[in-house]
């Protein structure tokens, strides 16, 4: 008697008499093992089997998913079961695709069930192009079609060719909006990161539809109208259509504005602690103004913030408005639950792979084992981000669980690329082609120091610069700079005069912290110039060796402070840089200067920066006379990125009387004022924006003319202004800049197009 089951058919079996089973035989099984489908026959040898027994091993044997056919036949009191295995999948391949690499997709579907060494089922199958499919769909294209074709092999196994059509991307040709009276459809497609075509979308993707990011930009739309008063606002889902060649998205969104609104009583609720007039000092809402939900949110951030710095790592403060339809006014009331006091147990870091954990840790203001501070652990973030290792950093706070005055602070780190290939290349009318070249790693070998290596190749100079820098050169955050360096300088094409200046010079600088923002800095460097005059040499650079001799030896004594509040030193959008420092020369070359550095960025809106940067510097000779001049070769420069741009680079200031070179000078007055904005097409992307400039400044000193310390004349300070991109690219910053020369003067060397990677602001 034989029982059988179909997969396209319902369970049968036929009547037979029950029996005790003398055998079991297991027959056409090639790969699977005759454990594995005895373990689904619910009988053994020398017990008694029934015709529900046999029903159920099928069923069971079936739920396997490991065979196409099983049979169940008895033979003089012996159980014989057959069964036909499923083939097994050999290989998974890939026809025409080009979108994606072949393992991605292969761990991508291998997700869903469907890979090699997989039983073949036509179901998974069909998920597994389904899978494929929406891989595409989210990139875009619409128009792909996929074909998959299996081929048998020897040995029950089955190959699987996947043949892809990718077709074209489907862009977004529309975004129309409905409904809406107070915006404009460009002010509500401004708070949009998703786009029609432009020039720059190659690069941004941002006409690419993505259901996340219209999501969001719903999000964003719903936030502008409800940060501006207008609290009935509401967003009818998204009409997303294609074309019919599938190569075109269309979107429709209609809003319902409703009316505006304005704030009322405000009141503070709940547990305060007694803190009552600390709290409402937080309050960013005024009553009488128009409601504004990023206020709001402010407001309850703030609170937040203030309980976080007292402890309360998980207080809850919960804004209700009440709103009055009629008069259109908005009650506001703050509810505090401050929540539990708690400790923090430990600071865990995840994601730095090459930079050690000591690294981060010795920059955390929060403390194990210390009461929670919300405002240690911003702090403690900052300062994270500032070290300019980490592309992005996330603090989180978890509670310990089985406790409830307990969390964990979690760090988690994506590195970024440290090392740093620095270009500069600037070009003149008369000048020509100017190059230089450096190579750096902010991060050597995770140890969190710092190595750089300069090579300078302009016309004018050469030099060779080796610095390495430990930021805790002691456990107190004492820092040690080490440099050594070999310069020579000669005149350019568009300098005349002859001569040759070597310098070469090592020294250590070490850095105090006082405060977290301040430190102080002192160092002392040992240099060797020697200077080689020719008949044509300029007459300032004769005069100095009339006084100090064709060699000097001196060590250059430095002290100085510095506050740094950027909150990035690759691309701050806020706070401030500062910086004073005095450098006293003695043995041979026996003169002061006095620098002065103040940088400023204020942020204007979500996108927009304003920054400011000035420079002064003073220095003077001592010790030989009223006659003796401030040594030439330590003289200060402007003109080019960092200084006066639109300008060819240390040519702005005084000439020598004789061969007209360059000589730069012992005092300089340099301001500038920068508008960052977004560059247009990419959005909020901030690595890429583009700004508007001008520039002043002015080097004064002597000539050779016997003017050793001419008065400053601000009439004649050298003007520019332009245009620029700013970009933070792999190999660091980058700026290009367009510059014109506003108040040029005979004998000016005006340059329009300056490119540096590796300088900022």
């Amino acid at each position: 008697m034989a029982l059988s089951l179909s997969l396209t058919m319902p369970l049968v079996t036929y009547a037979f008499t029950p029996f005790v089973v003398k055998d079991i035989r297991v027959e056409g099984i090639q790969r699977t093992e005759a454990g594995t489908v005895f373990a689904y026959v619910p009988v053994k040898v020398g017990e008694r089997f029934t015709e529900e027994m046999a029903t159920e091993t099928i069923r069971d044997l079936y739920a396997t998913g490991f065979f196409n056919d099983v049979q169940i036949s008895t033979d003089n009191n012996v159980v014989v079961v057959r069964v036909q295995e499923r083939p097994v999948i050999a290989s998974v391949s890939f026809s025409g695709m080009k979108e994606f690499e072949s393992p991605a997709i292969i761990e991508t579907l291998a997700s869903v069930g469907f890979g090699e060494g997989r039983i073949f089922d036509q179901a998974m199958l069909a998920q597994a192009e389904f899978e494929l499919k929406q891989q595409y769909l989210d990139k875009g294209k619409y128009g792909v079609e996929i074909t998959a074709t299996t081929t048998p092999l020897p040995r029950n196994r089955i190959g699987v060719n996947f043949d892809i059509f990718e077709g074209d991307v489907a862009k977004i040709r529309e975004i129309r909006f409905v409904g809406n009276s107070v915006f404009s459809d460009s002010t509500l497609r401004g708070q949009m990161q998703l786009t029609t075509p432009g020039y720059l979308t190659w690069y941004t993707q941002t006409d690419r539809y993505s259901q996340e990011k219209l999501q969001a930009d719903i999000e964003e739309i719903h936030s502008y109208y409800v940060d501006r008063g207008y609290l009935e606002f509401r967003i009818e889902p998204p009409q997303v259509t294609i074309s019919p060649d599938r190569d075109g998205i269309y979107i429709t969104i209609t809003v319902h504005e409703g009316e505006q609104y304005r704030v009322g009583d405000i009141h503070l609720a709940g547990t305060l602690m007694g803190l009552n007039e600390e709290i409402e000092a937080l309050i960013k809402v005024k009553s009488g103004e128009i409601f504004s939900g990023r206020k709001v949110n402010e407001t309850s951030e703030a609170i937040r913030d203030y309980l976080g710095s007292l402890g309360y790592a998980f207080a809850n403060v919960n804004p209700s408005p009440i709103a009055d339809h009629k008069t259109r006014v908005v009650d506001l009331s703050f509810y505090v639950d401050p929540s539990k006091r708690v400790y923090v147990r430990g600071i865990n870091i995840s994601g730095n792979e090459r930079t050690r954990d000591s690294v981060t840790r010795r920059e955390m203001r929060q403390m194990e084992s210390a009461w929670y501070d919300g405002e240690a652990i911003k702090l403690s973030k900052d300062r994270v981000e500032r070290l300019g290792y980490f592309q992005d950093v996330n603090f989180t706070t978890e509670p310990v669980p089985g406790s409830t005055d307990e969390v964990d602070i979690n760090i988690g780190l994506e590195e970024r690329q440290t090392g740093a290939i620095n270009l500069g290349v600037g070009y003149g009318q008369t000048e020509g082609v100017i190059l230089s070249a450096g190579i750096s790693e902010d991060n050597v070998f995770g140890s969190g120091t710092s190595l750089s290596l300069g090579v300078n190749t302009s016309q004018s100079s050469r030099s060779f610069v080796v610095t390495h820098t430990d930021p805790y050169w002691t456990k107190d955050g004492i820092s040690r700079s080490l440099s050594a360096y070999y310069r020579t300088v000669t005149p350019s094409l568009s300098n005349p005069g002859n001569y040759k200046l070597r310098s070469i010079g090592f020294g250590t600088n070490f850095g105090i912290p006082i405060t977290e923002f301040n430190r102080v800095y002192m160092g002392a460097t040992f240099e060797h110039n020697s200077l080689s005059l020719y008949g044509d040499s300029p007459k300032a650079y004769t005069d100095y060796v009339n006084s100090y001799g064709e060699s000097t030896n001196s060590v250059i004594f430095d002290i100085g402070w510095s506050r740094d509040t950027r909150d990035s030193a690759l691309d701050p959008n806020k706070g401030s840089f500062t910086q004073l420092n005095a450098s006293l020369g003695t043995m041979s070359l026996k003169y002061y200067m006095l620098s002065a550095q103040h940088q400023y960025y204020q942020p204007i809106g979500r996108d927009y920066t304003l920054a400011f940067n000035a420079m002064l510097d003073y220095g003077n000779a001592y010790g030989g006379g009223s006659d003796t001049p401030y040594p030439v070769i330590k003289n200060v420069y402007a003109g080019g990125i960092g200084t006066v741009r639109g300008y060819t680079g240390n040519s702005v200031g005084p000439k020598d009387i004789r061969t007209g070179t360059f000589l730069g000078g012992s005092k300089r007055v340099v301001g500038s004022v920068q508008f960052y904005f977004p560059f247009p097409g990419t959005q909020k992307d901030r690595s890429l924006r583009m700004f508007v400039f001008a520039d002043a400044g002015q080097v004064f000193g002597y000539n050779g003319a016997g003017d050793i310390n001419p008065n400053l004349s601000f009439g004649d300070l050298r003007y520019s202004a332009g245009i620029g991109l700013a970009w933070l690219s792999p190999m660091g910053p980058l700026q290009l800049v367009y510059a014109k020369a506003l108040r040029k003067r005979e004998g000016d060397n005006p340059q329009v197009f300056q490119f540096q990677v590796g300088t900022g602001f």
